[in-house]
């Protein structure tokens, strides 16, 4: 069993830039592809960007490539979402996942969350 604590959540204006962390525990969390989604108020959940259990392989929303930037340090049992020149339409929570399979499969054990606000 996995757990995944996210953090890095924060009111941000338009244009700055979060790094989001994804801490895991309680499995092997290096065997797992890593993914980050994201909802907004009012709208169901939607794909942001995935990495492989190696971290050579990404793949990512259309709406958030060029800006986001999706890592991992298997060592340190971590996922990272770095997200640059950020957008009032990038505010929600957003959720850290793990998955045998990874996107477009579904995803084993996920995060609680952590909100991400931007103003413009």
């Amino acid at each position: 069993q996995v757990q995944l604590v996210e953090s890095g959540g924060g009111l941000v204006q338009a244009g700055g830039s979060l790094r989001l962390s994804c801490a895991a525990s309680g499995g092997t969390f290096s065997a797992y592809a890593g993914g980050w989604f994201r909802q907004a108020p009012g709208k169901e959940r939607e794909f942001v960007a995935t990495i492989n259990w190696r971290g050579d392989g990404t793949y990512y929303a259309d709406s958030v490539k060029g800006r986001f930037t999706i890592s991992r340090d298997n060592a340190e049992n971590t996922v990272y979402l770095q997200m640059n020149s950020l957008k009032p339409d990038d505010t929600a929570v957003y959720y850290c996942a793990a998955g045998s399979v990874g996107w477009p499969g579904t995803y084993d054990y996920w995060g609680q969350g952590t909100q991400v606000t931007v103003f413009s």
